[in-house]
């Protein structure tokens, strides 16, 4: 069954965990990004999993090797649920950043979802590079399998291709998903339709849950919805 995000993109561990209580436990995972975190850093990732919620750590690290690596390994500490990654560092930066999670959890530890970014939902086709997105998107998606990573974070545009290429192994999240087929500011964003019949995992709600004006009977739309599905691709 597919899970809905819920990103909490405030400047203030305030408001994030106000609309934590509010949305949980129809809500059972919530995004922390680079905002939040700078403003609030590591405790906010507790107070949310003292509240009985997990965390996706969305800080997309992208930097050398060992930085990376000790990066990983600190988040898993902190008992998140998935961590990002940007894919752009490379093998070498992928296959430490794994290796920190892999010592950080030990061998009966919890071992989070280390899921890493392909192109940025901001992007459209004429930027992010060489190639066409598709292209990026599938070289990038192969390159994170091949170092052990267990997640994808792609578009909905993207997501059916690289589940049709890679199979059912890799968790698929999806940020900038709606309701509808507005887009608004994420240029390759889509429909919760679109996202389950592509095999998408999770999908990642901000604004339109966060700043509806009844947050928890927005999220339950977003639930019915992915539950009338059936929840999974082909249903």
């Amino acid at each position: 069954m597919a899970e809905v995000i819920v990103a909490l993109d405030f400047p203030s561990e305030k408001e994030a965990l106000s609309m934590v209580e509010l949305l949980h436990p129809d809500i059972q995972l919530f995004k922390v990004g680079l905002e939040l975190f700078v403003a609030s850093g590591p405790a906010i990732v507790r107070e949310i999993r003292g509240r009985g919620a997990g965390v996706f750590l969305d800080l997309k690290f992208n930097d050398i090797p060992n930085t990376v690596k000790g990066a990983a390994a600190c988040a898993t500490r902190l008992g998140v649920d998935i961590i990002s990654v940007h894919l752009g560092i490379g093998r070498e930066g992928l296959v430490a950043a794994r290796e920190g999670v892999e010592d950080a959890a030990g061998p009966t530890g919890k071992l989070p979802v280390l899921a890493g970014v392909t192109v940025l939902t901001s992007l459209d086709g004429g930027e992010g590079g060489s190639g066409s997105v598709l292209e990026q998107v599938l070289r990038l998606s192969r390159l994170a399998m091949e170092c052990g990573l267990r997640g994808i974070i792609t578009s909905v545009r993207e997501a059916a291709e690289v589940r049709r290429a890679l199979g059912p192994e890799p968790v698929i999240i999806t940020p900038g998903i709606r309701l509808s087929d507005a887009v608004q500011d994420h240029k390759r964003a889509g429909a919760v339709a679109d996202a389950l019949a592509a095999g998408v995992d999770f999908l990642v709600v901000g604004r339109p849950i966060t700043r509806a004006p009844d947050p928890r009977g927005e999220a339950r739309r977003f639930l019915e919805e992915i539950a009338r599905s059936g929840g999974q691709a082909g249903t």
